[in-house]
């Protein structure tokens, strides 16, 4: 098994373990459109009290990748419910598993497909 391969699994083990209901499909899919991010500990998690972190997710995954153009208060409010599904408590709130959550809230699948 590579890297790619292990890091998915965790992935695909952690979103069971909170109940996400994500499919393993979503989830490999965006693991590895994420590319080398996922190796870095600092890029692989999302720090969901920081502010700047917020704002990238916002610009670069949700309107530049996803295609997203909703109000500030809507994007905001997706990510938070992101965080909030992965569990305030939770120190590893995985990137992959953020992203696959926005992309399932906004009916974005098909981009995966």
């Amino acid at each position: 098994m590579n890297q790619r391969e292990e890091k998915t699994a965790l992935y695909i083990a952690n979103a069971a373990e909170l109940g996400l209901g994500l499919s393993d499909d979503l989830i490999t899919k965006v693991t590895t459109e994420l590319g080398p991010s996922i190796y870095n500990a600092d890029s692989e998690t999302v720090a969901c009290t920081q502010g700047s972190e917020l704002e990238t997710i916002k610009v670069n995954f949700l309107i530049k990748k996803l295609g997203i153009y909703a109000s500030d208060e809507a994007l905001y409010a997706a990510i938070s419910s992101a965080c909030e599904k992965m569990g305030n408590s939770n120190r590893n709130k995985y990137r992959a598993l953020i992203y696959a959550l926005l992309v399932k809230e906004f009916n974005k699948e098909y981009m995966y497909a």
